[in-house]
Order: structure tokens, then sequence, then C-alpha cells
């Protein structure tokens, strides 16, 4: 997919904006090609949305309007002073009624590898990193019991 220019982009949000929420959007939305864990924020201080042209041109076109509808629930709920934030009942609330999701789905070229599994003797929980683990100074988290790679 093509990433969309500002006026397109603002045209998408808005459209978006009256169709879930039946209210416009009316400040600015951008897109911000810094942001790597996370598919868009909302900044209540100026009252802008950015997003993350990743995710136009490595995922679906669903999962980029999921995270449109996610920002919007921030910023309509901040516009009407209620709780905008994700630990506020009004803000799942809202993700609810509006099918948005409540994290986005990693993007494929985010995909972690892991070359080292380790497992814990007593307790078996497995640990995968992309490291490897001096086993003579670390010890499992859960339990402090030995861990063996396997």
């Amino acid at each position: 997919m093509v990433l969309p220019n500002q006026e397109e982009l603002f045209t998408l949000v808005n459209s978006i904006s009256k169709e879930f929420f039946h209210k416009p959007f009316r400040d600015e939305v951008t897109f911000n090609k810094r942001l790597r864990t996370t598919g868009g924020r909302y900044l209540p201080a100026k009252r802008k949305i950015e997003l993350n042209p990743k995710y136009v041109t490595e995922s679906d076109h669903d999962e980029f309007i999921g995270i449109i509808k996610h920002e919007l629930c921030h910023y309509h709920l901040h516009i009407e002073g209620k709780g905008f934030q994700h630990r506020d009942k009004e803000f799942r609330e809202l993700l609810k009624k509006t099918g948005s999701p409540r994290f986005c789905n990693p993007l494929p070229s985010m995909k972690k590898e892991y070359k080292y599994s380790y497992k814990c003797v007593d307790c078996s929980h497995r640990y995968q990193r992309k490291r490897r683990v001096d086993l003579k100074r670390y010890r499992c988290g859960k339990c402090h019991g030995k861990l063996v790679q396997l």
C-alpha cells in the first residue's frame, strides 16, 4: 500500500471519525517515522495524532484503520473531558463500542528471532534470548532456580 499524503491522511481520519464516532476530527494528524514500537500516539497538549508509517506499508489496511480508531478514542474522550488514558473505564468502553483494538499487532519486520533457549531446573519455566546468558551468574527470575541451556 502506498503512503497517503497529508491531505489524504486527514481525509481518511476525518471519515473514520464521522463513521464510528459521529463527530468530526478537526485537529492535526501526521506520520512520525521515529515511532518504532507503537502504531500511533495521541499528544493531548497539541491535540495531535501521530501514526507510524510502517503500519501502512507492512501490515494490512484493517490493522491501520484499527490504529486510527484507537487514537481517535483518545482524542474524542480528551476533548469531552473524560478519562482518555488506557487505564480509564470510559476509554475501555469506547474501544469496545467502536470495535477498536486495545493494542496493535507487532510489525513483521520487528519479529524477534531467538538464538538461545534456557529452562529452569526447579520450576521448568522457559526463557528465550537473542544473546547468550552466563549460567554461572544468572538464575530463574521466578524461583531463583538453576538455568540450563536447551
